[in-house]
């Protein structure tokens, strides 16, 4: 054993102190520890659960529980628990995988009522946990279209506003003591999340309160231009087309959410698997953010690789400053907007150079072969 002297031991004290001294005044020294992006497949009941790449993936949002006429989360379709069941399967292959139920969706009603009074969000609360205890779930993600807004028949008033922050609250109660009751913790604690958009959903939403009670915010960066749009766009461009809208793109959408207090961290945004498409459009700039006759159809990203992408009179084009791709064919004046892999991997370097939570995307069984959740992996894995 190596003898030190009295003085050779004071200093290799002192080295030791000054050493971590200098760690507690800059941190920036030590290495940080690197974040792991959330991939988010919403996985509806059309998809072949068995072979969905799980180890691509971090979370899977099982699409769609409803909200009964009694305020209760519940499963309308009746191949719900097997689907669950087939999802739970696939942590044998990614044991990190979490499952998680999306609830509501388009036309999605009773969302209102749930939250409008305290015993009735007490009432779904507790229906979220019995969800969570039935399936074995991880977390409830909750798609209210829209607060405070009319859509297709659904019921909605003035005070959505209020009570879908306190609806979340109510919620985060109970997860929160059903994660201590069951000791989960950090990153297992169970958890909730909504899908939110830009522009009016704001007016009728408390954004900079509600955050606090969600463990992210998946932004439908989607559905930009669509079947009730007065003129053809990018449907979920990355950034401004020039000729275009500049409030409808993903930039846009999450500056607005910044623009609220929200964390960049708690926020995920949309990929499209599915591509949007107008006839009769006027020619000029190649039918981009022109008037049109009709809306065309909205079209799976595997049936626009057989049958579109420079196929039958289709050009595959690129606008440069909204990192966008579209098809469009001259003959039929037909423009169609859709996510490829070059303009995810432009929103997987978004999402990284802002330090974003990651990307979520609609939906699975447009994408059967992957090529597209492939390229999500590859870019922000």
């Amino acid at each position: 054993m190596l003898t030190l002297s009295p003085h050779l031991t004071r200093t290799v004290l002192s080295l030791t102190l000054l050493a971590g001294a200098l760690g507690a005044v800059f941190p920036s020294a030590r290495p940080a520890p690197k974040r792991k992006h959330k991939i988010i497949g919403y996985v509806g009941g059309r998809t072949d659960m068995y072979r969905i790449g799980a180890e691509k993936l971090t979370h899977v949002n099982y699409a769609f529980a409803l909200v009964s006429p009694e305020g209760e989360l519940m499963f309308r379709n009746a191949n719900a628990p097997a689907h669950l069941s087939q999802l739970q399967a696939l942590k044998a292959r990614n044991p990190a995988l979490r499952i998680i139920v999306s609830a509501g969706g388009w036309g999605a009603d009773n969302f209102s009522d749930a939250a409008l009074t305290e015993q009735s969000r007490d009432k779904f609360a507790r229906s979220a946990v019995d969800l969570i205890k039935r399936y074995g779930l991880d977390g409830i993600d909750l798609d209210w279209e829209y607060p405070g807004q009319p859509g297709p028949g659904i019921k909605y008033r003035p005070e959505d506003k209020e009570n879908f922050t306190l609806m979340l609250k109510a919620v985060r109660q109970q997860l929160d003591a059903l994660s201590d009751e069951r000791k989960r913790a950090g990153g297992d604690r169970y958890t909730l999340t909504i899908a939110s958009t830009n522009g009016r959903y704001f007016e009728h939403t408390e954004m900079e309160k509600l955050h606090v009670y969600l463990d992210w915010v998946n932004i439908m960066t989607y559905d930009f231009h669509t079947r009730g749009s007065k003129i053809t766009g990018h449907h979920t461009g990355l950034y401004p087309s020039p000729s275009g809208d500049p409030n409808r793109n993903t930039e846009a959408s999450v500056k607005q959410h910044l623009a609220a207090g929200i964390p960049a961290q708690k926020l995920v945004i949309g990929a499209a698997f599915y591509g949007r498409g107008w006839t009769g459009a006027k020619p000029d700039n190649n039918g981009l953010n022109q008037p049109f006759e009709k809306y065309a159809a909205e079209y799976s990203y595997s049936t626009l690789a057989r049958d579109y992408i420079d196929r039958q009179g289709f050009k595959r084009l690129w606008d440069r400053a909204a990192r966008a791709a579209y098809l469009w064919n001259p003959e039929t004046a037909t423009l169609i907007s859709y996510d490829d892999p070059a303009s995810l991997k432009e929103k997987a370097a978004f999402v990284k150079a802002r330090h974003l939570g990651g990307i979520m995307y609609w939906e699975h069984s447009h994408d059967p072969g992957e090529t597209l959740l492939t390229t999500l992996f590859e870019s922000l894995r």
